[in-house]
């Protein structure tokens, strides 16, 4: 049995996923946790990323790399998504990746990937508990800089991927400065994912999915909002069904209040509190798209996602 890690670090959270690779080759949760760190604060402004996010992705990494050591992680895999594909000061961040996971893993360090890779990887873990009979699938990974959407079939074949410059964050930091956001700022904001959901359905054979996956933070916090749960429970999240209806309900109350009372809420995590209204604004957006090309009425919701991607694809090289 061996002990594998894998750490995506993003626009908005980096998170960690420590498995055990068993003899049969079955994969066993050991560890799975996130920390919002906002690494890409203020990267749209600036093309590069603040002193202060760096200081935040390091002390989480670091913290991250000592569970690794207590856990007795032998093979660890960190990508770094949108925000890093963005700036200038991109060397400051690896270096700094670089030493600490070296403590695991010789020669390990973060990897840059492209939204097409960050995409397979978010669909070939997002597939993972879904009956194949309801393929093919369509994997929306909604992140804080950008969204990857990917179809496929339950079997890996993958029909079509792209990477939409639209996340939480960028929506949040770019057009929905205000708190709560104004209506001007909202249909904005709406204008701006619908060009993004254009080139999607240009490149991306939407009409082919059958299934609907909404994975990551902006969908598990809706699904945890929507089932009224009193703490976030992933068990209650994974595989949980949100309809189409019921979420412009939820997402237009969620842009109406300001983000001190969003954070109120037990599960929603006071570093999302401020920029899923944006979220919300996203998957309105992407509701839209899927009913202009499909009969689907719901997403279904995922905890797996780009880390249990990237387990499987370390146990496969053991």
């Amino acid at each position: 049995m061996t002990r594998v890690a894998a750490v995506d670090c993003g626009t908005n959270s980096i998170r960690l996923l420590i498995c055990e690779v068993q003899e049969d080759g079955k994969i066993r949760d050991i560890v799975r946790t996130m920390e919002i760190v906002r690494l890409g604060q203020g990267v749209d402004a600036t093309g590069e990323f603040a002193a202060e996010a760096l200081e935040r992705t390091r002390v989480a990494l670091e913290g991250y790399v000592q569970q690794m050591k207590f856990e007795n992680v032998k093979r660890v895999r960190m990508v770094a998504t949108s925000a890093t594909r963005d700036v200038k000061n991109q060397r400051e961040f690896f270096d700094m990746a670089a030493q600490l996971l070296g403590q695991i893993q010789q020669g390990a360090q973060a990897e840059v990937i492209t939204g097409e890779e960050e995409a397979l990887l978010s669909f070939k873990g997002a597939v993972t508990d879904l009956a194949s009979h309801k393929g093919p699938f369509c994997v929306i990974d909604l992140g804080g800089g950008s969204t990857e959407f990917v179809v496929g079939t339950a079997e890996g074949e993958i029909l079509g991927a792209h990477s939409a410059q639209m996340g939480c964050v960028r929506l949040t930091e770019r057009i929905m400065r205000t708190d709560p956001p104004t209506e001007a700022e909202i249909e904005i904001a709406a204008d701006y994912v619908e060009q993004r959901m254009q080139e999607v359905e240009k490149i991306v054979p939407i009409s082919d999915a059958q299934t609907f996956v909404g994975c990551a933070g902006t969908f598990t916090t809706l699904s945890a909002l929507a089932q009224g749960l009193e703490r976030y429970d992933a068990d209650a999240i994974h595989g949980s069904e949100l309809r189409f209806d019921a979420l412009r309900v939820l997402t237009r109350q969620l842009m109406g209040v300001p983000s001190d009372v969003r954070a109120l809420n037990p599960v929603i995590h006071p570093g999302r509190a401020d920029v899923i209204g944006g979220g919300s604004v996203a998957v309105v957006g992407i509701i839209r798209m899927i009913e202009r090309n499909s009969d689907a009425k719901s997403f279904f919701i995922s905890e797996k996602d780009i880390l249990d991607g990237i387990v499987v694809g370390i146990a496969a090289d053991l």
